[in-house]
Order: structure tokens, then sequence, then C-alpha cells
């Protein structure tokens, strides 16, 4: 069921959700977190979507706060809908579209709609603001989660985000080597228990999640770390593979076909794994499993990442 409130207020909206409380039953009930979504009106349905989908292990109510393009300029003006049942997951959707200067003061149009005593997660899956934490939905987050593949340039978004990193941050880039870095570590606890002395790491130049992988390699095994850049358009996106040096053969994962890798090892058959590029409802379900700071991904960030590149960028051919 989808309910429309055209130019709208926020006490409006609260009141809504009451009458649809009382005529449909506690819909509140069984919700662990509020999520707060910024974003634009054309990625407005793609967000929602995820959202639902991942409300399926994280029931929630969601607020989406979307605003007009920047470029122009119409009159204030707030129009909601409020989406529950077959259209909201499980979870209750509060939509905001926000024209004008109605967008100017985001805190203010989500702060009488969040679940009472319950985390904040704010999520922006496209541009995302240079300091999250500090930002007008972030100051009220307990989480906060970006996209630096969503951004104009990902390589430069992960340099900003290590300078302005507070615990709570999170990126979807980081997230999406779950696999990756399970796979390696399973790998790494096989004999022969050779010391790795140089790794490389391949990805397409416009994935950041290659850079991130790169200097967890680095700051794990302290070791030089080789990045190999492939050019764009090509069928398999993200990071096209990992091998590591070692004195009784090199391990190699190679991913040339999307969702399925090839691991080579000495003195073993060479084999398929499953290794897919993860969505954005994978991805919101595993960031909003936990609540608390990601330690792992603030020391990556700050320590691996902040203080310098983890090698220099080459080409696919090896020229820098």
């Amino acid at each position: 069921m989808i309910t429309n409130l055209p130019n709208t207020t926020t006490s409006k909206i609260s009141k809504e959700l009451v009458q649809i409380r009382e005529e449909g039953g506690a819909v509140a009930l069984g919700r662990v977190l509020t999520l707060i979504i910024q974003t634009n009106f054309s990625g407005l349905e793609d967000a929602i979507l995820a959202a639902n989908e991942a409300s399926r292990a994280h029931p929630c109510r969601i607020i989406v706060l979307a605003d007009e393009d920047k470029k122009t300029k119409s009159e204030p003006r707030l129009d909601a809908e409020i989406r529950v049942g077959g259209d909201a997951g499980a979870s209750e959707v509060i939509v905001l579209r926000a024209y004008g200067e109605a967008s100017s003061d985001p805190e203010s149009l989500v702060t009488g709609l969040l679940l009472p005593d319950a985390p904040v997660v704010a999520w922006w899956p496209g541009e995302a603001p240079e300091k999250p934490s500090t930002s007008a939905l972030g100051r009220i987050a307990q989480r906060r989660i970006t996209d630096a593949a969503a951004q104009k340039d990902p390589h430069a978004w992960l340099s900003t985000l290590a300078k302005n990193y507070a615990p709570g941050d999170s990126d979807f880039a980081w997230t999406r080597l779950t696999l990756w870095r399970a796979q390696l570590a399973a790998v790494l606890d096989q004999p022969p228990y050779d010391t790795v002395t140089k790794v490389i790491v391949t990805g397409a130049v416009d994935s950041p999640s290659t850079d991130l992988l790169a200097a967890w390699l680095e700051l794990k095994l302290k070791v030089d770390v080789e990045l190999v850049r492939t050019s764009r358009g090509q069928a398999v996106t993200g990071i096209k593979g990992v091998t590591l040096v070692r004195s009784s053969g090199n391990v190699e994962i190679v991913r040339n076909i999307p969702d399925v890798a090839t691991l080579i090892q000495p003195s073993q058959p060479t084999r398929d794994i499953s290794l897919p590029r993860r969505s954005p409802r994978d991805c919101l379900i595993e960031d909003l499993r936990r609540l608390d700071s990601d330690d792992a991904f603030g020391k990556l960030i700050t320590k691996g990442f902040g203080t310098k590149r983890s090698s220099p960028v080459v080409s696919a051919k090896g020229k820098k």
C-alpha cells in the first residue's frame, strides 16, 4: 500500500503514520533500526529496492530523502509517500521528495520520523558528503555507509575518507571485498606455509576495491604489493585477480568471467570457485549486521591506506 502526501510537512507525515498503525496494526513492532537514505530523484527506486531486500534480514524503518537535481530551482515543497506491506519489504518506507529550499535542512526533515530509542544508520548510495560524520544526517547516525565506486573520482574519494574518517564510517568498496578476503585467508591457511614475498593485485582502473584489497594485503602480509590496472569496458569489472608469490610456487586467483574465478595452486588441480561481484543489497545486509564501529576498516583506511598509497599504480602492460 502506498499513501501519497503531496505538499506536506513532517508533522502531517507523523500523523499519517499513526493513523496507518491504528488501522493496520503496530507496523513499528520488530523494527531494529532506522535506515536513512539520501539520494537524488534518479537513484530513488534503485535505493529503495536494495533497502527493501535488505530489510528482510534487518527489519527497519526506511526514510528516503531525495533531492532534485542541483541545477533545478523549484519552489520550496515537500512531497511524501508512505509505503507499507508488499511495497515495503519487511519494513515501512517513508519517501521524502524535497524541492528547492525544502532540502536545505535534511536533519529537520527526518528527526521527527525516527524510530524512538533505535539506532540510526545513514546510507548515501550515490554522491556522499566529503566528511560523512559531520554532515547533517551523519551527525545523528551511529553508522554511515558510503560507496566510493559511485563518486566522481573513486580513488580520490578513498583518500578523502581516510583523511576524514570517524568511527562508524564504512564503504561498500570494503564490503565488496568480503568474499575475496575469505578466499585469500583460506588459501594462506593451507600448506605449504611459505612466506609470501610479493603480491600482485589486478583490477579495473575505476575500481576502488582494488585499492583497498592491495592496501589490506600489504598491511596484513607486510610485503610489497604491485597494482596492475586494466582498462574499462571489459567483461569483468572490479577486481580481476590476485597473485601471491612464494618460493614453493605462485598462488593465483583469476576472474576472467563474471562471478567465477579460477584458483591456481602448485601441485594441485586448477579449479573454479564462486566469486561474484556483490550487489548493493548484499553489501547493505552485511553492513547492517553490526552497528558498532568496523575496527578492521578503520585501521585499514587510516593506517594501511591513509598514510600512503599501497604501491605505484601501473597499467596492464606494466608501465607506470
